[in-house]
């Protein structure tokens, strides 16, 4: 295939840096996205020809994309970076997006399968396979038309895992990186998957000649998996690497201190009410954030530790994540109900336990951050977890950071953070129970080393560290 563009650098991933709404008079407002390949992607300078090759996410992507006649979407709305956006069939990115990556994939490498009942891997499993595969080989041609001679092309995470080899086959002259935001499973549980499955999956992110993940125990599980599904010594010549993403403390600094979040602030310690210690968590209603098991932690520390009533505040962000699944709206709805439980057990006309918030507000959670004496962060698995490293770089005090040891955080965080078990809801309840009871000056030294080690990798030097390893 030749190239339309010729871009030297190319970005791939589910998501893109814009998403567009069309408004009652027919026009389209475009909406610029954060998050750290945002920010990684603009370290390389608006000289550099770069692009980035997303989905189609809704109505008005889709419009954007025909307004564009299928071509680079205007620079105006995506702050000057060269956008292709792929207006995939909505049902065959359902199939692919909903069915596979985020009902199959995101289980397996997060091992969250009630095993006695799941996956059931079926006839219906085997169509919505399909769907991945077309979604896959959607942007492997989109990317072989975009690239120049010998261009370096950054695949991203597990919606995109077969199309490095797909895009190998289609320009061998390319440069491939994919990278994992994910957790990767043990070979015991990536098994789950059928033989043939299990294998496309390896041998799709093997036609990368770099594949790179966020912590070593991520990496050398993907090797494990690797010698187990497909045998030892696979000839792929893929290298693997690690990148382990960190905070963008100057953007989270300056951001934390606008007027927006003072007001919130403000807001938050009045709900909190005068010299209490505050339990702060942020995180998406996630099956793998664990945040009911925190919740009962918390029940737990109130019920062992009587001294804590009326002296602690539970602020718990849990923004609805997924809410098109049932599963996630079932757990969703059952984050409020026990922290509905704790508040009728435990509160009193002067103090509410459990603050709770499900409405996205990302100034909102700045303030909590600001406002932390504890960070509770105790997911069942997580890739990274950018907000055990946020936390600390903007709490106002000081925080002691309580984390859970399956994070891949903890690789770099876990030697002054408070580690916990998941599962272990006694045991997280006396972490927190520890971490109130520091002092100030412990808490405060705590917090400049986690943020020290949260920030040693922001996102434009991973992004140029992956580019350095991929080119070099």
């Amino acid at each position: 295939m030749s190239s339309t563009h010729a871009a030297e650098v190319l970005v791939a991933s589910n998501r893109g840096p814009v998403s567009y709404e069309v408004l009652e008079d027919g026009s389209l407002r475009a909406r610029r996205g954060g998050g750290g390949l945002v920010s990684g992607l603009s370290a390389i300078g608006p000289d550099t020809n770069a692009v980035w090759v997303c989905a189609a996410l809704g109505d008005g992507d889709r419009e954007a994309v025909r307004r564009a006649g299928g071509g680079l979407l205007p620079a105006e709305d995506t702050a000057g970076q060269r956008v292709r956006m792929l207006d995939i069939d909505a049902a065959v990115h359902h199939d692919a997006y909903n069915g596979i990556a985020n009902s199959v994939l995101w289980f397996v490498h997060h091992m969250l399968y009630q095993t006695p009942l799941e996956p059931v891997l079926d006839a219906e499993f085997r169509r919505q396979w399909a769907s991945y595969q077309a979604y896959n080989r959607a942007f492997a041609e989109a990317l072989a038309q975009e690239a120049a001679e010998g261009a370096a092309v950054l695949i991203q995470d597990y919606h995109l895992a077969l199309a490095p080899r797909m895009l190998r086959q289609l320009r061998p002259d390319l440069r491939i990186g994919h990278f994992s935001h994910t957790p990767w499973a043990p070979p015991d549980y990536f098994r789950l998957l059928p033989d043939d499955i299990a294998a496309e999956l390896l041998t799709g992110i093997l036609g990368a000649d770099r594949a790179a993940f966020l912590t070593q125990r991520w990496a050398d599980a993907f090797t494990d998996c690797c010698h187990a599904v497909l045998g030892p010594g696979i000839p792929s010549g893929t290298r693997i690497g690690v990148h382990g993403l960190g905070a963008d403390a100057d953007f989270l600094r300056e951001r934390a201190h606008r007027p927006d979040v003072d007001e919130r602030m403000a807001a938050l310690r009045a709900e909190v009410g005068e010299g209490r210690r505050t339990i702060v968590r942020v995180d998406r209603t996630e099956l793998s954030k664990n945040i009911v098991r925190g919740l009962l932690a918390y029940r737990q520390l109130l019920e062992a530790r009587p001294e804590w009533r009326e002296r602690v505040v539970h602020i718990a962000f849990a923004y609805p994540s997924r809410q098109d699944l049932e599963i996630y709206r079932d757990y969703t709805a059952e984050v409020r109900r026990v922290a509905e439980e704790i508040n009728s057990r435990y509160g009193t006309p002067g103090w509410t336990p459990v603050v709770l918030h499900v409405r996205d507000d990302f100034a909102r959670s700045l303030a909590a951050y600001r406002l932390a004496d504890v960070a509770l962060v105790n997911p069942i698995r997580d890739g990274m977890n950018l907000v055990a490293k946020e936390v600390p770089v903007v709490s106002d005090e000081g925080c002691a950071l309580v984390l859970s040891r399956e994070a891949g955080a903890y690789e770099e965080l876990g030697e002054d953070a408070i580690v916990v078990n998941p599962y272990d809801v006694v045991g997280t309840a006396e972490a927190l129970h520890a971490a109130l009871g520091l002092s100030p000056g412990e808490r405060a030294e705590r917090s400049k080393k986690l943020a020290a080690a949260a920030t040693a990798l922001p996102p434009q030097r991973w992004f140029l560290d992956q580019l350095d390893a991929l080119t070099g």
